[in-house]
Formats: C-alpha cells, structure tokens, sequence
C-alpha cells in the first residue's frame, strides 16, 4: 500500500431496493427485518474498524440495494466523514431519498455516485435531487446506462445539470454500439469509451488485491467484487498477508469499479482526487 492508504469497496447483507428497474436483479426486492438487522451490524462493525486504523482509508459502498434509504447508512457515512484517517467516504446510490442529512457531514470528505433510472423517477424530481446536491456543495457524480430509451433523458439531464456535474454513460451489459451510437453517447460523456468495450485483463497488472480491495458484510476479503478468490478476513488481519501486486486473472473487466483500478488504463490519472466518486480530474 503506497502511505498505507488502503481503498475498500464495501457490500454488507443489503439486497432490497425501491426501484423496479428491468435490467436488475435487485428491483423491487425487500429485505427482511432480520436480513436488514444482519446489514446493519454489519456495517457499524465496520465503521468501527475503520476508525480504529493508523492508516489512510478510502471507501466506497456498492450495495446490491439502495442504501441511503436506511438510516445507518447515512450515519456510517457521516461518521466517516468525519474521521481523520478518510480521505473519502462515498456511496452509490439512486438518489431516492432525502438529501438532508448531507448538512451533517464533511463535505470535503463525503461523496456520492448516483445513477439516474429515466423509468423510475420523473427528470424534474431528480434533476431537483441533483441541484439540491450543488447547492449544498456535495461533490457527487450522475450517471445513466446507455439504453436506446436512455439517450433522450440523458440528454435532457445534462441540459439541466449545472456546468460542473460530471454526468457518465455506462455502457449496456451485453451490448454493442454502433460508431455512431457512441457518438451520440460520447456527446454526452466525453469519456464514454471506456465504457464501450470490457477491457483485456487477463495477466495486466491492477492495484486490486494491493491498495484496493472488496470486503463483505462478515469481512471476508477479496480482491475485487468480481474475482471470488478470498485473500483473508478484514477483522482478524489475515488479509494484510496476502496484499501485494498481482495480474488479474480474469479474461476481461467491464465494470467501472473494477477497470478504473487496472494500471494498464490511465484512469488513475483520468480520475486523480475522484476515484471512487467517478468525477474526472478538473471536470
């Protein structure tokens, strides 16, 4: 770990969300109270072992469901926040609940990454979501998936965003653009490339596993959420052992949150003090 700053990509129990969007497995699914009890013990121990570490932390929370919906997300994200070994706490999220909280964080440490679904929420509710963010100075990005039925709201969303939000693309899960579908998307996201196409990472060097790693609700250790092979246990320390350079052994990645950290990719630098967050360097 370069200053022992260690970047973890978190995912607890939570498996519910309130949207119903058709190309995910979450929509609409409820957790139960005992489910949502497991999520939430989970996530203080955690909270609380990052507040015991001597070490830099940066966080990410990538919750199967919506989290921002539950109370103790919003606390974690606050106290964390607040810490003075975070550089950044942050979280992806649809945007579906209240924003007032933010006014009890540190606005230098916390961020947020939401998506916008043009098919659960009307463009003037979240575009109000979205300015209600800049007027409170959170740092936060906006994103949509690349579906034909996207293109239109995606447009209009980046009419109306202030200057100064970054609104991404992600590309499809499955599908393939056209040179002209990608510049119609790359109008909107000038960085709508690196979505385009999942990326060759078969023995390519990445940082997960080294400074970058996925822990579960019962602190299970990976490289990544998307190689299963288990590097330790975040509450006993074994993990530590185990952290060092290693290729990817996957064929390719196509996910933001895995390929930004390849260092075949200049999104390191693409993405300099916005990593997490997904806000490109000086945007």
């Amino acid at each position: 770990m370069s200053d022992g700053h260690l970047t973890i990509l978190y995912r607890g129990p939570l498996a519910s969300c309130d949207y119903d969007c058709a190309y995910c497995p979450f929509a609409k699914r409820r957790d139960d109270p005992a489910r949502l009890r497991e999520d939430r013990a989970a996530l203080e121990r955690f909270t609380e072992w990052v507040a015991a570490q001597d070490h830099p932390v940066s966080v990410l929370f990538t919750p199967w469901g919506e989290g921002l919906v539950r109370s103790w997300y919003r606390r974690a994200l606050v106290r964390l926040s607040h810490l003075p070994n975070v550089r950044r706490a942050a979280i992806q999220t649809n945007l579906s609940g209240r924003t007032e909280w933010t006014a009890e964080a540190d606005l230098a440490t916390l961020a947020l990454w939401a998506t916008y679904h043009p098919s659960q929420v009307t463009h003037d509710r979240f575009l109000g979501k979205c300015r209600d963010l800049a007027e409170r100075g959170v740092r936060f990005s906006v994103g949509v998936v690349g579906l034909p039925e996207h293109l239109a709201p995606a447009r209009a969303l980046r009419a109306g965003l202030p200057p100064e939000v970054y609104l991404w693309v992600n590309a499809a899960e499955g599908r393939s653009y056209t040179d002209d579908e990608a510049a119609e998307w790359t109008a909107i996201d000038p960085l709508f490339g690196y979505s385009r196409h999942p990326h060759p990472s078969a023995g390519r060097p990445c940082r997960t596993g080294e400074s970058v790693i996925s822990v579960a609700g019962d602190g299970t250790v990976r490289r990544c959420h998307f190689v299963p092979g288990v590097l330790g246990n975040l509450y006993d320390g074994t993990f530590r052992a185990a952290l060092r350079p290693r290729p990817c052994p996957a064929a390719a990645c196509d996910c933001h949150i895995g390929y930004v950290h390849l260092e075949s990719l200049p999104l390191y630098d693409v993405f300099a003090g916005g990593i997490l967050e997904r806000i490109p360097h000086g945007w």
